[in-house]
């Protein structure tokens, strides 16, 4: 009897790719980071705490007027709101968050949207409830976000659809579904897998004239990453918006958000203000 080897249960389209060093090698680390993403995810299932900021305490001797004209200690970065894909909670960002704060980011916040939503637009009138929220609470009149897989596409619709450009200086996305995917047809069933598929109401309304968006888009996209049909899905196409793709080569969907050489990336991305449209790149982790 012929045996079929293991990859040709896969789909049509990661049929095609060979099994390099390479591709080994992100297989590999794919399913540590799934190992160790399923110790952490009971961690991540309640929404963070938020305590108000301590006052600050009273000087104990008059402040020279000289004192205003010091350097500070570092840039007073934006907020960075973080936002994870689908089935998914804020334990993604363990290292990500950590990464952050380790160069200066004092704002950092993730959202928790339910396993049970089903509707992109939704999650996206949530995030927009959050993001006022954080507005108010910090006094920052914008925010960043950084979206991995289906936080990404959500967050897009709140830019895009909602409003949210005048309030999104930079928006982040780690292998987003962008134009659709086409992997796992079985998952199909779940509404909010319909919606990130080719073609969908939701894709379609993406494609729609975007003119004066004021929110600046940088993709990272990997050309290893096995959820993404075609992988060329997670780039941002559109005339209107302000783009900057970057390829990520060597690993795969699950270690855009843990990898340092992707959080370089994601840090480069959020300190740079005068990104020009249409700009590329690449970040090589190999």
């Amino acid at each position: 009897m012929r045996v079929l080897p293991f990859f040709f249960f896969f789909p049509p389209r990661l049929r095609q790719i060979r099994l390099s060093a390479a591709f080994l090698r992100a297989t590999a680390l794919e399913l540590a980071i799934l190992a160790g993403h399923l110790f952490l995810y009971p961690s991540g299932i309640a929404q963070e705490r938020r305590d108000a900021p301590a006052p600050l305490p009273e000087p104990v001797a008059p402040i020279p007027p000289e004192a205003s004209r010091l350097p500070t200690s570092g840039p007073d970065h934006l907020p960075v709101v973080l936002l994870h894909g689908f089935v998914d909670n804020r334990s993604v960002f363990v290292l990500l968050r950590r990464s952050l704060a380790r160069h200066g980011w004092r704002h950092l916040e993730s959202l928790n949207y339910s396993p049970l939503t089903c509707d992109i637009r939704t999650a996206a009138e949530l995030l927009a409830r959050h993001v006022d929220e954080i507005r108010e609470r910090t006094g920052h009149t914008e925010v960043d976000i950084v979206g991995h897989s289906l936080g990404g596409l959500i967050a897009r619709y709140y830019v895009q659809r909602l409003g949210g450009d005048i309030r999104v200086r930079t928006l982040v996305t780690l292998g987003t579904p962008h134009s659709g995917t086409t992997v796992a047809p079985p998952m199909s069933a779940h509404p909010i897998v319909r919606q990130m598929r080719p073609g969908s109401d939701v894709i379609e309304e993406l494609r729609r004239p975007a003119p004066g968006c004021r929110t600046r888009f940088v993709s990272f996209w990997s050309d290893l990453d096995q959820l993404m049909l075609p992988v060329e899905t997670a780039c941002v196409t559109h005339q209107d918006l302000i783009v900057q793709n970057v390829r990520v080569t060597g690993i795969g969907h699950l270690a855009l958000p843990v990898h340092p050489a992707v959080a370089a990336g994601i840090r480069q991305a959020l300190q740079t203000q005068d990104a020009a449209a249409g700009a590329s790149g690449s970040v090589s982790v190999a």
